[in-house]
């Protein structure tokens, strides 16, 4: 990640690999934490809060996992998003 203390929604975006609306939607439901700043009210996600959600989302599905043990049907039901393996 850059050095910048705030992203721009499409900063998040490429970092998480999303699109630009579910940056959007995180940062408006509240999981996300976010500021909107200037005139127009653009929003800035701070990089401490981003890489804060990005680590509840490791203990997420870190305790998903525990709880949902893979299952031989699981591997195969799975879909690969594309360019996973690019």
């Amino acid at each position: 990640m850059t050095g910048k203390r705030f992203l721009q929604l499409a900063d998040v975006a490429e970092v998480l690999n999303i699109s630009a609306s579910q940056t959007y939607a995180l940062v408006r439901s509240g999981d996300l934490p976010a500021i909107k700043v200037g005139g127009r009210g653009q929003w800035r996600v701070e990089a401490t809060e981003l890489e804060n959600y990005i680590q509840r989302m490791y203990a997420e599905t870190k305790d998903f996992v525990k709880t949902h043990p893979l299952d031989k049907t699981d591997a195969v039901d799975v879909p690969i998003e594309e360019g996973a393996f690019d």
